[in-house]
């Protein structure tokens, strides 16, 4: 039923014009909007994480942006310990695969999808809504 949530805040909102930080926009939907320097894959790799009680719905407002992507089930290597408070779980296995999304394209990371994100070239900006589950 969040799904639902996320989306019309989406279309009910102009999300070029959102700043940088975090903000709630209702229980268990917290909006997260990013603007940086794209990174390299290795680079972006050392990030490699998925998380435990959020699904991420990743909306690319300015970009190209590459995602490095692996199911969790084939990760053998974690880097560190879970942490309940971020809820993130990092792992040192190499990607199985990489994708890019266009401006205004979205990707939509479950428990299961081991993912690092911001590779490329130039500023990146995105919205990553967090829907807790």
């Amino acid at each position: 039923p969040n799904f639902k949530k996320a989306f019309d805040y989406v279309n009910q909102n102009d999300i070029n014009l959102l700043e940088e930080g975090a903000f709630e926009i209702a229980e268990g939907l917290k909006v997260i909007v990013i603007i940086g320097e794209g990174a390299t894959k290795e680079e972006s790799i050392k990030g490699f994480e998925c998380h435990d009680k959020n699904i991420d719905i990743q909306i690319l407002i300015k970009g190209p942006e590459t995602f490095a992507w692996k199911p969790r089930e084939k990760c053998i290597s974690p880097n560190g310990d879970y942490s309940d408070e971020r809820d993130v779980r990092f792992f040192h296995d190499k990607p199985d695969m990489f994708f890019q999304l266009q401006e205004k394209q979205f990707a939509i990371l479950f428990p299961e999808d081991v993912h690092a994100a911001m590779i490329g070239e130039g500023i990146i900006k995105k919205i990553v809504i967090k829907v807790k589950i």
